[in-house]
């Protein structure tokens, strides 16, 4: 496993970035669950975010990809609008306890 942070570095309604060997990823904590994606568009295969840690629409209710306006369900990364539509980004496993957030596998 490996960590990516302490709980409270990801507040409810807010993304992160993280980068572990190598691989960009992203979580979202929603409703006080942390979903976790490979930071990788299925359109085009590049980072959805244009800054650092600005995965989400403006509502903060949708992923979006900044480069193609293509947008994602946050529970299960499923592209709803957009180039890529019913597609879905590549989820991740995660863990969180009282030491933080973790990637599994």
């Amino acid at each position: 496993m490996h960590f990516l942070c302490t709980s409270a570095a990801l507040a409810e309604g807010h993304s992160r970035a993280f980068s572990v060997d190598g691989t960009e990823l992203f979580g979202v904590r929603r409703q006080g669950r942390v979903h976790l994606y490979r930071n990788r568009c299925p359109h085009r295969g590049i980072p959805l975010n244009w800054q650092a840690g600005a995965f989400l629409d403006d509502s903060a209710s949708l992923i979006h990809c900044a480069h193609h306006g293509a947008l994602f369900l946050i529970e299960n990364g499923e592209c709803v609008a957009g180039p890529c539509e019913g597609d879905a980004l590549q989820a991740l496993d995660c863990l969180e306890d009282s030491q933080g957030i973790w990637l599994r596998g």
